[in-house]
């Protein structure tokens, strides 16, 4: 007969005590596999990115670099290479520098194209041409292909020295080897240099090529094979190529036209030049003060003030006002010419402007009416001048003074020595050469006058003490004309 079977039940154990058993045990067996690593000391690799940026000295920068580099585990980060190679360039750690850059290449880091940039950029500032050179050559060890931004920088560098320009050239012409074409500014800083350096058939050989090649030649393409051309005295070519821009809808910068103003003028095509500017605002461009005073000079140096008071006249309709420099220019014209009576108009126009004329200004001015014998008119020129605040120059007492003595007009003369002694005097103004000359010029004259009239002392209102001018330096700051205490 069969033993009789009991069942034994054992003691009831949660399922969550099992789980949290099990995976206690788990993670007991885990520690036992997996050995503790200890953070690094120094940081994580970020944290070292930012201490190396954070650092002016780029040899601590480096000796930071170099510390993290000796944990167990760490690896840089691309930004810290990149941070101090340009850290250790500029500082001119030359050696120090290549010395990371080979590393980055062992390492197999992926490189930014922007650092060799950089690097470019920091031989460039050291004058060191063959080492930009040569690092753009090592560009694709490094599997980075240049850019056209690379390849100009590295032009720039290069025709900045004028025994680079030939080296520049063979890079622009080989640059394809390196999967680079060049664009419109690798045209345009060759050009420029070719230029500057009289090869203005190379020029103009490298401007045919960029048709040729599909490259669009900009305004500045133009422009610079213009002031080539003037550079050159070829002014009529030059003028041609401005055509040649305008029928293929280009639109000149300022600059073009500046440049084909000034050359005009001083090969003396002057109605060409007033053409020129005339066009400028129908073609799309506002002629501004430069090209305005521009052809003004041109007209003044050929002794044609008259036309250039109507290109002055011309300014307000196009939106441009005269400055000082056109009023100047105007004026000294004018007065060259003999035309006072319009210079005088025209020193009043600006004037009632506010403007503030050069002493040299007016001297020529008072100094013609004094040549003419209009001596009213430059002691009216004299007052106004005093009137305003400007101190005359010795010069231009001694052009009115001998006109004054010889007409017996003293007290005309003493007016307007009241005139100058009720003027403000600055520590800028010339009234101390003024004064001495005019002390010194006015007793050699009046003594040789009143030696030639004796007469002229007994007028008792007028003396020779009238025409003295004292001057005393207050302090170094301050100067005082004083009148004589017997006026």
């Amino acid at each position: 007969m069969a033993a009789p079977f009991h069942l034994v039940l054992l003691p009831r154990t949660p399922w969550r005590t099992l789980y949290s058993s099990s995976t206690h045990q788990q993670q007991q067996h885990q520690h036992k596999q997996e050995p503790h690593v200890k953070p690094s000391p120094i940081g994580s690799p970020s944290r070292v990115q930012k201490l190396i940026a954070s650092q002016s000295d780029p040899l601590l920068a480096k000796e930071i670099f170099d510390l993290a580099s000796l944990q167990p585990n760490f690896k840089h980060s691309y930004s810290s290479f990149h941070i101090l190679i340009l850290k250790l360039g500029w500082a001119r750690q030359f050696s120090l520098m290549q010395d990371l850059l080979m590393r980055l290449k062992s390492e197999q880091y992926s490189i930014n194209p922007s650092l060799f940039s950089d690097i470019i950029e920091i031989y460039g500032e050291a004058n060191l041409p063959d080492q930009a050179l040569k690092t753009f050559h090592s560009m694709l060890q490094f599997h980075s292909k240049p850019l056209p931004k690379h390849l100009n920088r590295l032009l720039q560098l290069l025709v900045s020295h004028r025994n680079y320009i030939r080296p520049a050239f063979d890079l622009f012409k080989s640059a394809h080897r390196y999967g680079v074409s060049p664009d419109t500014k690798s045209y345009n800083i060759l050009m420029s240099a070719f230029c500057f350096n009289g090869d203005l058939s190379i020029a103009y050989t490298l401007f045919n090529q960029m048709f040729k090649r599909d490259v669009a030649p900009d305004v500045e393409s133009y422009r610079i094979l213009m002031q080539g051309l003037c550079r050159k005295s070829q002014v009529n070519r030059a003028v041609d190529l401005l055509e040649d821009m305008l029928n293929k809808g280009y639109v000149p910068d300022a600059l073009s036209y500046t440049t084909l103003l000034n050359s005009l003028c001083r090969k003396k095509k002057l109605k060409e030049a007033y053409k020129l500017l005339c066009r400028m605002k129908v073609k799309g461009c506002n002629p501004d003060i430069v090209h305005y005073n521009t052809v003004i000079l041109g007209f003044c140096r050929e002794g044609r003030g008259l036309d250039a008071c109507k290109v002055l006249e011309d300014m307000p309709s196009n939106g441009c006002s005269p400055n000082l420099m056109s009023y100047g220019t105007l004026v000294s014209g004018l007065c060259d010419q003999g035309l006072y009576d319009e210079a005088k108009n025209y020193v009043e126009e600006m004037l009632s402007k506010g403007f503030s004329l050069h002493f040299s200004v007016f001297h020529a001015l008072i100094n013609g009416f004094c040549n003419v014998g209009k001596l009213e008119e430059a002691c009216e020129v004299l007052r106004e001048m005093l009137r305003h605040g400007e101190a005359p120059h010795t010069e231009t007492w001694v052009a009115i003074i001998p006109r004054i003595c010889e007409v017996d007009k003293l007290v005309r003369m003493e007016n307007i020595f009241d005139e100058a002694l009720k003027l403000e005097i600055t520590p800028n103004t010339r009234l101390v050469e003024a004064g001495i000359g005019l002390e010194e010029r006015g007793l050699e004259l009046i003594g040789s006058d009143c030696r030639k009239n004796r007469d002229l002392l007994t007028i008792p209102e007028v003396s020779i003490d009238h025409l003295h001018l004292y001057l005393s330096l207050r302090s170094a700051n301050c100067i005082c004309m004083q009148r004589p205490s017997n006026i």
